[in-house]
């Protein structure tokens, strides 16, 4: 019987905060705007305009910015990096015979754009979900699990009815991912290979 991981993106299977401080230093110098870089990229995890408003970024910008923000972003794919065992992580699932499936937050063609550079195989790369917003790309694509490293990839796999395992390698660290409904939480990305082979 085919069985399928999902698992979320940034700060789960790459630490993208290097690109993204880059990315949007750029921003605040074109828009002449003092938003705190290294904080900004420290949050990842809600879209973009979401980090953006809670930085006091002027709401009337906030479309602007996130156009120009998508089209510098491919500049920065290459300075991005996979998190430690995370090929590790999709490899232990393809072993066992199970689909792995991406569910981000980010938008979808530029995490497409890190598929490809990091030569992952992927069967479903879904973006531009956040939270609870994620539960309903998990069910329509049969997800047994879901691998996050924040309290909203907990929430969304809750309502998706899935097994939340968090891994504590973002902004939220073990007692809040258990708090937002983790079923079970790694310190590493490392560490789910092993934790894989107990199930």
């Amino acid at each position: 019987m085919t069985w399928t991981v999902g698992f979320d993106l940034d700060m789960t299977l790459i630490d993208s905060r290097p690109g993204v401080r880059k990315a949007i230093e750029q921003l605040a110098t074109e828009f002449g705007l003092p938003l705190h870089c290294a904080e900004l990229a420290d949050r990842l995890g809600p879209p973009l305009a979401m980090l953006l408003s809670d930085a006091g970024a002027p709401e009337e910008l906030i479309p602007a910015l996130v156009t120009r923000y998508r089209q510098i972003y491919p500049s920065i794919v290459p300075y991005i990096s996979a998190m430690p065992g995370a090929d590790a992580a999709l490899a232990a699932v393809r072993a066992r015979g199970g689909r792995v499936l991406i569910v981000t937050g980010k938008y979808e063609p530029l995490a497409r754009l890190h598929v490809a550079e990091l030569g992952w195989r992927i069967d479903e790369v879904i973006g531009g979900l956040w939270s609870d917003g994620k539960a309903a790309a998990l069910r329509e694509h049969a997800a047994d699990l879901f691998v996050g490293d924040h309290e909203g990839d907990m929430r969304g796999a809750r309502a998706a009815g899935v097994y939340a395992l968090g891994v504590a390698t973002g902004p939220c660290n073990a007692d809040q991912l258990h708090t937002a409904g983790a079923d079970f939480v790694l310190g590493e990305l490392t560490e789910f290979e092993d934790w894989l082979a107990t199930r």
